[in-house]
């Protein structure tokens, strides 16, 4: 559909007001649908430059009125021109390909330049081209072969038993696995050393082996291999053949047995010997990484996850045995390992940057390497580090990702600063109010900067990098079409927690169609999971998963409750065994606040949906707080903590699998269900056991409840797609709007 005819349409639908008669047509549907294109109404949006090689020159593409426009911009002189000539490359593609290609929609994918910005490759159709920009010759190179690769799925174990034979530095020996023990093998004549002799099937030695930079020792995991288990799945309807197919999949659930590392050292300079290691304080492990050799080969690293995670340790082996513990974290609830680590070694490991929550919030910390003492903390305060992005050795300064540091605004905003190893000096490189995202030049002497809030429009601009000024203004965002067509921009909105003291934040999202005089149901949309916050802070006009349906009648809402992530480590420790939680009592007093700011906030009709972690919270709303949530949409949901991914799980509800999980799960307390459920699931969703959703089918037919379940055939882990979607929106009519939705079966 061509761009003016889909503004049309949408001009249309939004001149047209919801259905007033106790039944919406699938007109309704059809308008609230036109808002999948509000995104495109946006010019001169957010970009995602790519810098040149190593220069300081980056090219991007924007979207304008014309269409699709690029650009290369030269930071020293300030200098923004067209990246080529689009007119002309269009009529050079257009006679390659024989097909008619508009200049301002070329279909152009994977673009390099090279350093001197004299040649452009890209790909259109599966075919690179090479254009010369001084000439305009256009030269056809090869066309891309299908990636074949089978991808490697996320739940399958490493066994480390495919590594390949390693070459020493030295050029001397090579290392390998035979027989489940290690061997080197002499280059210059092929005499061959076992190292170990105590390999065997049931514990054997990793084929990831590492040498030491000066080749005279070796260091490697000893793998003591686990029992796996499997999850299974039936494609009832596969595309290629009438009969089902049996699938199954490797997935580890909470409590199950996990392979253990022990990390072994040899020595091959004079006599070749295995070195003892007492790695016994290391066995009970979540995971034990494999080995990092000092650049000196004085000592190895390791890092230790212990089961559980409330101990996380940076490990140093000496070539003498000795092992020193150089980073001792530890936490009597939880260490968000997977959303808050980060170590650099400076100077060949005499000092390490850490960043850690001990203080309460999540800081840098200058770590002496040798002796594990902190030299000092380099950020400290009530706000968070967010990430860092580059550590300068030669000037000890750390560009950081930081959010926070304002009292009263929005503290999840993200901005970014620099400062000295010793914490001083700290600069704020981006101080505008708002969400900012960055991408640096290969020496960080520049970046590109896009800023935004979800209630401001997007600036694109270059800064430098010592003092974050404002070198040019590259893009201002224009949605003068997008208000034109009614769009009502988001609120950001906050109210006290539960402890009457900690601000709550959120969105609020009204139909184009509003009229604050009538009174309209509210929808939240929750996803509650421990490892992030969830509410989005940049710009962004159009949500697939809620815009449609609050057009047609509602107010969508979503909030960041206690429990979630990028705030205090109290704020964060309330999810602690005890993701039934899910930051309920802060939701519904935000709710209950905004309502009385709003009364158009109709809170005696509040519905709920989420998928995957926001299914368990979906459903989760109607078993533990029916009083405020009267309908649920719950997609693929971890019902039941036990059912679900390891990782995940055991992260925030620790090990072992005592009563607390089952205290969570949305089965075992499947018969508390008020209100009106909608279940769904993917039937190969390899993310989410399916059987937990079908768990809790189980127990609701056992408690007489009822409900309402949709199973998606050869679907995985997601909503069931446009089908799901309709679906969604038909419950939400018919149990909060108190309307019948379209007959389907009878429309065209």
């Amino acid at each position: 559909m061509k761009k003016q005819s889909r503004i049309f349409i949408l001009l249309l639908f939004v001149s047209l007001p919801i259905s007033a008669l106790s039944r919406l047509t699938p007109d309704d549907y059809n308008r609230a649908d036109s808002t999948r294109y509000f995104n495109e109404m946006v010019y001169h949006g957010e970009i995602s430059p790519t810098w040149i090689e190593e220069t300081h020159s980056f090219w991007y593409r924007v979207n304008t009125r014309q269409g699709q426009e690029y650009f290369i911009v030269n930071a020293p002189d300030k200098e923004k021109k067209d990246a080529f000539d689009q007119e002309r490359l269009s009529v050079l593609l257009s006679e390659k390909t024989g097909e008619d290609v508009e200049a301002y929609d070329i279909p152009l994918r994977n673009i390099t330049f090279n350093e001197e910005i004299s040649q452009m490759e890209f790909v259109v159709d599966s075919v690179r081209y090479r254009l010369d920009l001084a000439d305009y010759s256009l030269e056809k190179l090869e066309r891309l072969r299908p990636d074949r690769r089978e991808r490697r799925y996320w739940g399958k174990t490493d066994d480390e038993m495919g590594g390949d034979p390693v070459i020493s530095p030295d050029s001397q020996y090579v290392a390998f696995i035979r027989d489940h023990n290690v061997f080197i093998r002499e280059r210059n004549n092929g005499n061959t050393t076992q190292l170990s002799f105590d390999g065997s099937e049931g514990e054997y030695y990793s084929t990831y082996l590492r040498w030491s930079p000066n080749s005279e020792y070796l260091a490697v995991n000893k793998i003591r291999p686990h029992t796996k288990r499997y999850i299974h799945f039936v494609e009832s309807s596969p595309s290629d053949q009438l009969q089902p197919k049996l699938h199954k999949v490797e997935y580890l659930k909470p409590g199950d047995a996990l392979q253990i590392r022990k990390p072994s050292l040899f020595r091959l300079s004079g006599k070749k010997s295995q070195i003892p290691l007492n790695t016994q304080a290391f066995e009970h492990q979540y995971r034990v990484t494999t080995p990092q050799w000092r650049d000196d080969s004085r000592a190895f690293t390791f890092e230790f996850n212990q089961r559980g995670h409330q101990v996380y340790q940076v490990v140093e082996v000496r070539t003498d045995g000795n092992i020193n513990i150089l980073i001792d974290e530890r936490s009597e609830t939880f260490i968000d390992y997977s959303g808050k680590r980060f170590r650099h070694d400076v100077g060949d490991g005499r000092e390490i940057i850490w960043m850690s929550e001990r203080d309460g919030w999540n800081h840098l910390y200058l770590i002496d390497g040798n002796t594990g003492a902190v030299k000092n903390q380099i950020t400290r305060g009530e706000w968070v580090v967010r990430g860092v992005d580059h550590v300068d050795e030669e000037e000890r300064r750390i560009i950081f990702r930081g959010a926070g540091r304002y009292e009263g605004k929005d503290p999840y905003l993200v901005r970014f600063y620099s400062v000295n190893f010793d914490g001083s000096d700290l600069k704020e490189l981006t101080p505008e109010p708002a969400n900012h995202r960055a991408v640096f030049s290969a020496d960080y002497t520049y970046f590109v900067n896009n800023y935004s809030r979800i209630d401001l429009p997007n600036t694109a601009v270059l800064r430098n990098t010592s003092q974050g000024d404002v070198l040019m203004t590259l893009e201002e965002a224009d949605i003068s079409e997008l208000l034109e067509n009614g769009y009502q921009m988001p609120e950001v909105f906050s109210a006290k927690g539960r402890d009457g003291q900690t601000d709550i934040w959120g969105n609020i999202y009204r139909p184009t169609h509003f009229d604050p005089s009538k009174k309209y149901p509210v929808i939240e949309a929750i996803y509650a999971g421990p490892h992030s916050a969830h509410v989005p802070k940049s710009f962004r006009p159009f949500f697939h998963h809620f815009s449609g349906l609050s057009e047609l009648g509602f107010i969508i809402v979503q909030i960041d409750g206690m429990g979630t992530s990028h705030r205090s480590k109290e704020f964060h420790d309330y999810c602690w065994q005890n993701l039934r939680d899910a930051g309920f009592p802060d939701r519904i007093l935000w709710m209950q606040a905004a309502a009385e700011k709003y009364p158009c906030m109709d809170i005696e009709r509040v519905g709920i949906f989420g998928g995957s972690a926001g299914g368990q919270n979906a459903m989760g709303a109607l078993l533990f707080h029916p009083e405020f949530y009267k309908a649920a949409v719950a997609s693929v949901g971890c019902h039941d903590n036990r059912m679900d991914k390891i990782w995940w799980n055991e992260q925030w509800m620790g090990y072992p699998v005592g009563p607390h999980y089952a205290e969570s799960s949305n089965v075992v307390n499947a018969h508390k269900l008020q209100g009106n459920l909608l279940l769904t699931v993917g039937a190969l969703d390899n993310n989410v056991d399916p059987a937990s959703t079908l768990q809790v089918v189980d127990a609701l037919i056992k408690a007489g409840k009822e409900f309402e379940f949709l199973m998606f055939p050869g679907v995985g882990h997601g909503a069931g797609g446009e089908y799901g979607e309709r679906r969604k929106r038909d419950f939400f009519v018919r149990h909060l709007l108190q309307k019948e939705t379209p007959n389907w079966n009878l429309s065209e």
